[in-house]
């Protein structure tokens, strides 16, 4: 009620009371009652405190009273229609967004003063720090700023995204009535929200288990490829939902307390569903990397493969984490510093370990051997079949199994036997000294012949030559290159060669020589002399001559 209308009334009561002589007690409770008509007109927002608790009892209670809100809002400078839509926007901006005001956590001085900004000025919400009261010295009154005008409107569309603040006029409340704390047009909504969530999901498990695996199938891909999909199909169409109810919900401005918790879920089942969405994504990947590993000659991508698949889950695991600690307003910052001092620590704990992985990425990067590859390393002698995180498996040749730690074998000299393109064959090929000359000559071009013939020899590159006078033996080197990948198709190979062998020989009856020793006995009685009777030296000197004479 207008001041001069309590004025009014007020020299009303004094004629009445000199007219028909009422007590003075009687005045005096008319006095206060017309006091208590003014009071009900004024702002009261002495304090921030004041002034939120004058916000929520006619904006968030049963008395909703956009009017007596605008007040905050100085209408007598915006106009009551500004400001009585300022105040109704604030509300549903709260309301949406789950925003819970708690009156015991915001300051009761009226000469609050905000050190950090040197201002007297309380900010609303972490959520939108650009909507804050401030002090009017002249009013000496607490009332919203300005500036919270259009951070107001920026936060009521950023709340209602794609249009859907249009909706809040469409929804009214049916009846004032209230049921466990909502109205009947809520109720209605969520009835909605729940069946369009339905049907959703029941879209997209149709297309999942039934058109796209078809069309997969069709284009090519197996039925694996197909089994890999669907499961990150179904994680789809729930992460689909959540967007839509996070899109939807604030339209149904449920209460802040209600809203909050179920905002807060929502928003952390978001990453989680990405993360699992994630997850399952690198098994697909991986399998197509595992199909282009399987196109390369190098067996070290198969094993990369599995490397690839357990770093990018570890990661996916990691980010996914981080962004759920973030929706429930986890500091993330302090999180990662308190997690790189440990970092460090752990680092410092772990350097063998770390070595290990990083002696791993080394192995990939420079490929210094294949899986199934023979290779030598110090004492280490055998078949590579696995490299993985921190150590690689190698087959020794006892059939016994070898972890070496990545770091050392990265740092380590490594024979690989694999990598050789040709795989030397030398040995040693004696026959009998009654070997005729002729004979010799003809046997050594017939293992000439054999290497020429046989498939996995190098026919450019082999020495096969009378190389040796032996103790017991007429030696012929035999030294040749097979070009074979494994040493079991060596093997192989050196068997064939040996028995072709064998069979010339035995073609042209030459025999293989053995350590032997001859007792030779000069004189026999009656017998003639074993000792050899050798040629004069002039004689010797005429046979040298014709011998090359002949030559020549």
């Amino acid at each position: 009620m207008h001041p001069k209308v309590c004025l009014k009334e007020l020299n009303l009561s004094l004629v009445l009371m000199s007219m028909n002589r009422i007590s003075l007690l009687q005045l005096l409770f008319f006095v206060g009652s017309a006091s208590f008509a003014q009071d009900s007109t004024r702002v009261e927002s002495a304090s921030p405190f004041q002034a939120m608790r004058f916000f929520q009892q006619h904006m968030m209670g049963d008395q909703f009273n956009p009017e007596m809100a605008s007040r905050l809002f100085e209408p007598d400078r915006r106009g009551l229609e500004e400001a009585s839509d300022l105040a109704l926007k604030l509300k549903q901006v709260l309301d949406g967004s789950g925003i819970i005001i708690y009156l015991d956590e915001i300051p009761r001085n009226p000469l609050y003063y905000d050190s950090i900004l040197n201002k007297h000025q309380y900010v609303l919400t972490d959520l939108f720090p650009e909507i804050y009261l401030v002090k009017r010295t002249n009013k000496e009154l607490w009332v919203f700023s300005d500036a919270s005008s259009a951070a107001i409107q920026e936060a009521h569309d950023k709340t209602f995204r794609f249009g859907t603040g249009a909706l809040l006029t469409y929804l009214p409340r049916l009846g004032s009535n209230k049921l466990m704390g909502l109205y009947m047009y809520q109720y209605i909504a969520i009835l909605v929200l729940a069946f369009l969530s339905t049907l959703i999901y029941r879209i997209f498990t149709f297309l999942s288990e039934k058109v796209i695996r078809k069309v997969l199938i069709t284009s090519g891909f197996d039925e694996t490829s197909s089994e890999h999909l669907i499961p990150i199909a179904r994680p789809v169409s729930v992460f689909i939902i959540v967007l839509l109810l996070l899109l939807l919900l604030p339209v149904l401005q449920l209460p802040s307390s209600y809203s909050h918790y179920i905002l807060v879920t929502l928003q952390v089942m978001l990453p989680v569903l990405g993360m699992i969405m994630a997850y399952r994504f690198v098994n697909i990947l991986a399998l197509y990397l595992a199909r282009l590993a399987q196109k390369t000659q190098s067996s070290l991508d198969d094993q990369m493969v599995p490397l690839i698949r357990k770093t990018l889950k570890t990661f996916v695991i990691i980010t996914g984490t981080l962004f759920v600690l973030q929706n429930l307003d986890v500091p993330i910052l302090p999180l990662l510093t308190g997690l790189s001092i440990g970092g460090l620590a752990f680092a410092l704990a772990a350097q063998d370990t770390i070595k290990n992985f990083f002696g791993s990425l080394m192995i990939f990067i420079d490929r210094p051997f294949q899986i199934g590859d023979w290779v030598t390393s110090g004492s280490v002698d055998g078949t590579v079949e696995e490299v993985g995180f921190r150590s690689s498996r190698i087959r020794t040749f006892r059939n016994s199994l070898l972890y070496i730690p990545n770091g050392k074998l990265a740092d380590s000299t490594i024979d690989n036997h694999g990598m050789r393109k040709y795989r030397r064959f030398m040995t040693r090929i004696g026959v009998t000294y009654d070997t005729p000359t002729a004979l010799m000559d003809t046997f050594v071009q017939g293992l000439r012949q054999i290497v020429l013939t046989h498939p996995q020899t190098n026919k450019e590159n082999f020495h096969i030559y009378f190389n040796d006078l032996g103790s017991s033996s007429l030696e012929i080197l035999f030294y040749i290159f097979f070009e074979v990948p494994t040493w079991g198709e060596e093997l192989n190979a050196r068997h064939e060669v040996l028995i072709e062998i064998m069979k010339l020989a035995e073609k042209l009856e030459v025999n293989f020589a053995f350590p032997t020793q001859t007792l030779h006995v000069e004189n026999f009685p009656g017998k003639p002399s074993l000792a050899p009777v050798y040629l004069t030296e002039k004689e010797m000197q005429e046979e040298l001559k014709a011998y090359f004479a002949q030559k020549s």
